[in-house]
């Protein structure tokens, strides 16, 4: 997130902060005026009497930025995916709630306030440079750059397997996660419709890593958008069998059995965490809650 806010700060909201909280005048006499190498032109910097360093300003901003980016990313894939992905023949389940896209979309508006709340500190300790992310490539090597990915899958994944187990607690279920179970025939817009504590939970990985063991921040930002689509992606109630990679990837057909029976395949994005918990279910044709659909309307 330092290196977007840095982009924002850049970009935007350096002119924002400068027109909300103008600069002091002694500031302005002292740095606001810089001589251009080109042809010796002065150009103004938007400065403010909040600098890009003072704390206030950049909960406000990550603020901001985090919940424009959480609603882009949540409304582009899940509109994407229910366009082009999901089969909409799955409305006509009997599980299907009436008005579910609605409510799948209702909730989810009303965690993303709170979730980035709750995340606001991870986000803030990065930006003041306490987590583990760095810039040059020659700093840890080409050969950790490219493991660093799949180290960051299996660390999250694994988490998250026992984040999310654990959320089935009888203790925690009620108040925590059922209200994402609702969805039994989940659709893309289902994948942030969490309550958000539980949201923010199955989230924590993804921050812990990046202060636990280094990672490039352009691949860092690039994981963190891939998670938010995968998380879409394998709520298309798809359950789509014989694939190569069914027996190692933890996709749709997988996270579809888990809405419909709760207590199987807990994992994000691998199966091997609910194989060695016991947990994992092999998704079967005979499985797949489209044979309701068509036994129904037959």
């Amino acid at each position: 997130m330092d290196l977007v806010l840095h982009l924002a700060d850049e970009y935007v909201l350096d002119n924002v902060w400068a027109h909300l909280v103008p600069p002091n005048d002694h500031l302005v006499d002292s740095s606001s005026e810089l001589i251009s190498a080109n042809f010796s032109t002065i150009s103004i910097v938007s400065q403010s009497a909040w600098p890009r360093d003072h704390i206030p300003r950049q909960l406000l901003s990550l603020s901001i930025i985090t919940l424009i980016g959480i609603h882009l990313l949540y409304f582009i894939f899940a509109g994407l995916s229910f366009q082009y992905i999901f089969n909409h023949e799955m409305m006509r389940h009997p599980r299907f709630l009436t008005n579910q896209i609605k409510l799948e979309i209702q909730t989810s508006l009303k965690a993303f306030p709170a979730m980035m709340l709750l995340t606001l500190p991870w986000f803030q300790a990065e930006v003041m440079g306490y987590s583990r992310l760095y810039d040059n490539v020659d700093e840890y090597g080409r050969l950790y750059l490219v493991l660093s990915i799949p180290f960051f899958l299996l660390f999250t994944d694994y988490c998250i397997y026992w984040v999310h187990r654990i959320l089935h607690h009888p203790m925690l279920y009620k108040t925590f996660h059922k209200p994402h179970h609702k969805w039994i025939i989940p659709t893309p817009f289902a994948s942030h419709a969490f309550h958000p504590v539980d949201g923010y939970l199955q989230s924590v990985p993804y921050h812990l890593f990046i202060f636990l063991f280094p990672l490039h921040r352009w691949v860092y930002l690039c994981l963190f958008v891939f998670v938010n689509f995968w998380s879409i992606f394998i709520h298309d109630s798809d359950m789509i069998t014989g694939h190569p990679l069914e027996q190692v990837i933890n996709g749709p057909a997988h996270h579809t059995l888990h809405h419909l029976y709760f207590t199987v395949n807990y994992g994000q994005y691998f199966t091997w965490a609910d194989r060695v918990g016991g947990s994992y279910r092999h998704p079967e044709p005979s499985l797949d809650p489209l044979l309701e659909v068509k036994e129904k309307t037959s």
